[in-house]
C-alpha cells in the first residue's frame, strides 16, 4: 500500500517536473520574451563607450 503511494507520488512529481519544463521553454522561445532577451544579450558590449575611471587613468588601483 505505502509503495503504491510512493509510486503514484514519484509519477505526479515527474509530470509536473516536465509541465514546469515545457513551460519555460515556451516562455524562453515565445517572442515576447525575444526583446528583453536580445537587450541581455548586448549588456557586454554596453559599457565600451563609458569614459576611463580618473584613478585608473593616473595609475592609482585601490588595494
Amino acid at each position: 500500500m505505502e509503495g503504491e503511494f510512493i509510486n503514484t507520488l514519484r509519477s505526479i512529481v515527474t509530470v509536473l517536473g516536465l509541465v514546469c519544463f515545457l513551460c519555460i521553454c515556451y516562455w524562453a522561445w515565445s517572442k515576447h520574451a525575444r526583446a528583453g532577451f536580445d537587450e541581455a544579450a548586448r549588456l557586454p558590449f554596453a559599457d565600451d563607450d563609458l569614459p576611463e575611471h580618473p584613478a585608473e587613468k593616473e595609475g592609482i588601483k585601490n588595494a
